[in-house]
């Protein structure tokens, strides 16, 4: 009796382990879109630029990815002040099928974004641009889906077009597509590679921005990092 008992035991918990395992894996939807969180790396450079972990860039008008020019951040820690480091947010980073929105107040009395729910907020040019996902685009005022990105086998495709920057009192889309659906400009798609033994994760895109003190300049964004259950951490 007490070996069946304990049998009985043994079984529940292989059970109760194999549920856990299984809701602390990031799951998809039923269009194929991943869930969860990518959990930042945070971007590292020294003399150089941004060798790992997450980034951004800034081409100037009529430049392009490959080439630039590009804008010179003199805030920047990197060597080449072309590259800002990016670091993850309290919520570790970009949570997929969700909003991570701009607070209320988006800017403190400097113009500074306060958003740091996705990454910390960076200085550029003395005032610090934050960056956030919202269901109302705050530069169009359109209304957008969720972020979402979905594997083709170890290929990633995805849909940001929420992705905002909120810089000195101003705030820019910097998703692709854009919320109209469009890529204008230098805009491309959001690519990138997933490993899912892993779970590791490279996510890339450019958005030109439309309208406003800097229209046609374009923001490179580089996301590298681990894709996680959204409650975990």
């Amino acid at each position: 009796m007490r070996r069946r008992f304990s049998y009985l035991v043994s079984a529940v918990i292989l059970v109760a382990l194999a549920a856990c395992n299984t809701e602390a894996e990031p799951t998809s939807t039923t269009d194929g879109a991943l869930t969860g969180v990518l959990r930042l790396d945070p971007g590292m450079c020294s003399d150089a630029g941004v060798t790992s972990g997450s980034s951004f860039r800034m081409i100037q008008p009529g430049g392009a990815e490959e080439s630039g020019p590009f804008v010179t951040n003199g805030d920047s820690s990197c060597g080449d002040k072309t590259w800002t480091p990016l670091a993850p947010g309290s919520d570790g980073g970009l949570i997929l099928g969700d909003f991570q929105s701009n607070p209320d107040p988006a800017f403190d009395a400097a113009g500074n974004g306060l958003a740091g729910q996705l990454t910390q907020p960076q200085k550029w040019f003395a005032v610090a641009f934050s960056v956030s996902t919202n269901q109302k685009d705050p530069q169009t005022g359109a209304d957008v889906d969720a972020p979402s990105i979905r594997p083709e086998g170890s290929e990633l495709t995805g849909d940001l077009r929420a992705f905002s920057a909120a810089w000195n009192g101003q705030f820019f889309n910097q998703g692709s597509p854009k919320p109209d659906g469009s890529r204008p400009g230098n805009t491309t798609e959001v690519t990138g590679s997933y490993d899912r033994t892993t779970k590791r994760v490279n996510l890339a895109w450019a958005s030109q921005i439309v309208g406003g003190p800097f229209n046609n300049f374009t923001g490179v964004w580089n996301f590298e990092g681990v894709l996680q259950p959204a409650d975990t951490g």
